[in-house]
């Protein structure tokens, strides 16, 4: 038995991992991290396709004779 269950095996057998008040206190947690990470997601979405299309532009209207780096 891993560390940490006590001597007679108290974990996930006693019910709903996250049932209690605790449960769903790490539900809420877990739900507010989620929502974070989407923010932040579709925030930088909008810069990346912003600099992709910059690059697409700048690779199209620069002479086919110029490098690649100023």
């Amino acid at each position: 038995m891993p560390r940490g269950m006590g001597r007679y095996g108290r974990g996930f057998r006693r019910g709903y991992p996250l049932g209690g008040f605790f449960g769903i206190i790490d539900l809420i947690f877990l739900l507010a991290i989620l929502y974070v990470l989407f923010k932040l997601f579709t925030v930088a979405a909008v810069y990346v396709v912003a600099l992709v299309l910059l690059l697409v532009l700048w690779r199209l209207l620069r002479p086919r004779g110029a490098p690649w780096w100023p």
